[in-house]
């Protein structure tokens, strides 16, 4: 655990293919701000047990100009930050983020804001199912686990990089109601039931971490308030990553 929490506040290392697969598919699909891949290691040892792999990624490599490298175990072991790379390892560059504007935000969309995750892990595992619900893209505070991309992109099963992501900017909130989104957010107080509320698109849902909860500023400028019932009485809070799977699907489902 001591080796994962010190290197949080940066990783660019990607690891396993359900990582790489989503590094690639952003390059196939040719989406502007695409993490660039600077080179994967690949475990000697696996080159047998792993040949369709080693395959498809030499034929990335040549397609997308990185290096592919055959490594030993200690050498990836190293570099990683987990033990789930299955012996193979991406090491990448910078993703650029898109500014929130009137022409980045599609009609008739649905997004999420996440705001005060404490984990990089929670954070993942919140990404994964907002994806998974066919959100429209992302908006983080500065205060994010986007510089702990490789652990963010494991525990999201890739979602974090197939994800459109904006940092919040002064006045988004604005730009979100002139395109006529409505905008929501889970908390307590002034709330009505989610299952209650008026969930069509187009919406912008906001979901606060456990501890803070979401900043005053943001719950004034709410439309709606909505808060998840318990199937009994119950005091603690959900993770972030529970409500906003909940909070996403009961969106996907208002709108199907």
């Amino acid at each position: 655990m001591i080796k994962e929490e010190s290197r949080f506040a940066k990783s660019t290392v990607f690891e396993g293919m359900t990582s790489i697969r989503a590094l690639l598919d952003n390059l196939k699909d040719g989406i502007d701000g695409a993490r660039k891949i600077e080179k994967i290691l690949f475990d000697k040892s696996k080159l047998k047990s792993k040949e369709k792999e080693f395959r498809y990624l030499s034929k990335m490599a040549e397609m997308f100009s990185f290096e592919l490298i055959t490594a030993d175990t200690a050498e990836i072991d190293a570099l990683s930050i987990g033990a789930s790379h299955g012996g193979i390892i991406a090491l990448c560059g910078e993703r650029s983020y898109q500014p929130i504007s009137h022409e980045s935000i599609i009609e008739n969309g649905f997004y999420v804001m996440i705001e005060g995750i404490e984990d990089p892990y929670n954070f993942g595992y919140a990404l994964r199912s907002i994806y998974a619900a066919g959100a429209d893209g992302i908006i983080l505070s500065e205060r994010n686990w986007l510089s702990a991309a490789g652990v963010v992109c494991r525990s999201s099963a890739g979602a974090s990089e197939r994800l459109n992501i904006f940092i919040e900017n002064e006045g988004f909130i604005k730009i979100f109601k002139e395109k006529g989104y409505q905008v929501v957010c889970a908390d307590i107080k002034n709330s009505i039931s989610v299952y209650e509320a008026n969930l069509k698109k187009p919406i912008l849902l906001i979901v606060g971490g456990e501890k803070r909860g979401i900043s005053a500023s943001l719950l004034k400028q709410a439309d709606q308030i909505v808060r998840i019932d318990y199937g009994r009485r119950f005091d603690a809070a959900l993770s972030a990553a529970s409500a906003a799977t909940i909070l996403a699907f009961e969106v996907h489902k208002s709108n199907m």
